[in-house]
């Protein structure tokens, strides 16, 4: 896809370039200022995740265009240890023997749809989206541009 945009995350420097990259496409799919902001923290929560937990994966970033919205999809994985109770760490105040416990909850209440799916020994991976509605006079504009 040509949109997709691959970050490798293996170490806290990469938090960087991909809030930059996660903003840049955000802002190239319509979203306020606000919204590009709340994606960009919940990349950094989910990379540096990465970083503590697992040492190293990758955070993956596509646009979802659909007629009446867009979304910007964000998949962060590894092949870290895994989270032995993915429910517990999706809870307010939950804390790992190295973390906070606001890393995943944080995303999670930043976006849209959230969905983690982990094994023991073989990692982690985090799909999270956030979308923007698109108005009437956007979605004729489009239409019209398509046709001319």
């Amino acid at each position: 896809m040509e949109d997709e945009v691959r970050i490798p995350i293996t170490s806290d420097a990469d938090l960087v370039p991909a809030r930059a990259e996660g903003r840049a496409l955000a802002n190239s799919l319509g979203f306020s200022r606000t919204d590009a902001t709340l994606i960009a923290t919940a990349i950094s929560e989910v990379a540096r995740n990465i970083v503590v937990h697992a040492g190293c994966g990758e955070i993956l970033m596509r646009p979802q265009r659909e007629h009446d919205r867009y979304g910007l999809v964000i998949i962060a994985r590894d092949a870290g240890p895994g989270i032995r109770e993915t429910e517990a760490v999706l809870e307010r105040g939950y804390t790992s023997r190295a973390g906070l416990g606001l890393g995943l909850p944080g995303a999670r209440r930043l976006m849209d749809e959230f969905h983690i799916v982990s094994e023991l020994g073989k990692g982690t991976t985090v799909t999270m989206t956030k979308w923007r509605f698109r108005d009437e006079l956007e979605r004729l504009r489009d239409k019209r541009h398509r046709r001319g």
